[in-house]
């Protein structure tokens, strides 16, 4: 397997290339530092994003035309192929005004020990 990915670890954007031998053993090259290698067999090993999304704001509404909404992020990045599931149970959740910047909205979601928090302050 031969795979060419741009590292987004720093600005340097280094272009890599992961090679897997007949063992099953990742070979990275293109990386100017230990970080390009990790961040290429992370990505095509276990790949995790940072979920960004919006939940509702109980009982809120913004001139009559819809409900409210809460932007959160989770804190960690999340395995990518849960995000789904992630975004299911975020936009399935309700949250009481008001909330602050920071604060938990999901505690430890999907029991991967990964939190979800708000990242505006509305009242």
């Amino acid at each position: 397997m031969r795979k060419e990915l741009t590292c987004i670890t720093c600005p340097m954007g280094c272009r890599l290339v992961a090679e897997s031998d007949s063992s099953g053993e990742l070979a990275v090259s293109g990386n100017r530092c230990p970080r390009g290698a990790a961040y290429a067999r992370e990505e095509l090993l276990a790949p995790k994003r940072t979920v960004t999304a919006t939940c509702r704001a109980a009982g809120a509404a913004v001139d009559g035309s819809g409900t409210r909404r809460v932007p959160c992020r989770t804190v960690a990045p999340f395995p990518k192929e849960r995000v789904p599931e992630l975004l299911e149970a975020i936009y399935g959740l309700e949250v009481s005004l008001p909330v602050a910047r920071g604060q938990v909205l999901l505690q430890d979601a999907l029991g991967l020990g990964i939190d979800l928090v708000a990242t505006r302050t509305l009242s």
